[in-house]
């Protein structure tokens, strides 16, 4: 489902804005899009947009607008001491390689230290990203509810066509019955032997059992059912949906496959567009 939140917030380093931006996807793939300075707050931010999506492309961009007041940096001795470690250890191994720049040092992950409260601005990205996925939640719970909407009144489009099929079927069988007795007719004359009228009830009675498709009809009520059940109970339903579109769509197949008149084929294409329908929303729904 589609949806956008941002949020800003102050923060002892300036001005936090965080924005969600969130389209459709079968599974939940996240993009961040983060102020060097704030990069280590990436795990934190991708285990809170985790625990409240489950599906959707969703894009997390986080920006820091420094105030005028800025406490001022300094540089990290501990990270310093362990850069010098591995520059000595590299320099054995490579004597010849040019020493490091005061450019290379100061870019260095770790090296710049602020003293600025870091569990402080911690809490301050936390509170604003709850604030934003509570934005996104809502937007993308209103989308879901028209989603839905539209699931339910396929689903009761395919109940009729599903109600439609079950009478057409003694029809099917008394035409059937009435072009055999007419090709033997024409073979053999108007006066059909007692033993060719058996032949006739025969092939009617071998005719049924392929076209009877009261097995579908049931399954096709059944799926319809889990269908209405499974939006009624809410929450993530995406997936659950998609694999039971899956089952809809195998029975409608069955039943086209065995069609046993024209008006039945035509109920098995509708009730298959239909499930095309719904798999579509389904996968646009979490």
């Amino acid at each position: 489902m589609t949806g956008y939140a941002a949020a800003s917030a102050g923060s002892p380093r300036g001005t936090l804005s965080l924005e969600l931006r969130s389209v459709n996807a079968r599974f939940l793939d996240l993009q961040f899009r983060i102020a060097d300075e704030l990069r280590a707050l990436e795990p934190m931010l991708r285990e809170s947009i985790a625990a409240r999506v489950t599906r959707g492309k969703v894009d997390c961009r986080l920006s820091l607008a420094q105030g005028a007041a800025q406490v001022a940096p300094r540089l990290n001795a501990e990270a310093l001491a362990r850069l010098k470690r591995l520059a000595d250890a590299a320099k054995k191994t490579f004597p010849r390689a040019a020493p490091l720049r005061i450019a290379d040092l100061l870019r260095w992950p770790g090296v710049i230290a602020e003293d600025a409260d870091e569990e402080s601005l911690r809490g301050a990205v936390s509170a604003l990203c709850r604030r934003a996925l509570e934005e996104l939640a809502a937007a993308r719970a209103r989308e879901g509810a028209k989603l839905a909407a539209g699931i339910v009144e396929r689903v009761r489009a395919m109940r009729g066509r599903v109600e439609q099929v079950a009478p057409l079927m003694p029809q099917a069988l008394k035409a059937y019955r009435e072009k055999i007795g007419e090709r033997l007719r024409e073979a053999i004359g108007p006066a059909l032997p007692s033993a060719d009228d058996e032949r006739i009830r025969a092939e009617v009675a071998l005719f049924a059992a392929k076209a009877d498709v009261d097995e579908e009809l049931e399954r096709l009520r059944a799926h319809l059912g889990e269908v209405e059940r499974v939006l009624a109970g809410g929450g993530a339903v995406g997936k659950r949906l998609d694999f039971i579109a899956q089952e809809l769509n195998r029975e409608a197949n069955t039943l086209a496959s065995k069609a046993a008149s024209a008006a039945i084929s035509d109920c098995a294409l509708e009730l298959k567009l239909l499930v095309e329908q719904i798999r579509e929303q389904a996968q646009n729904i979490e």
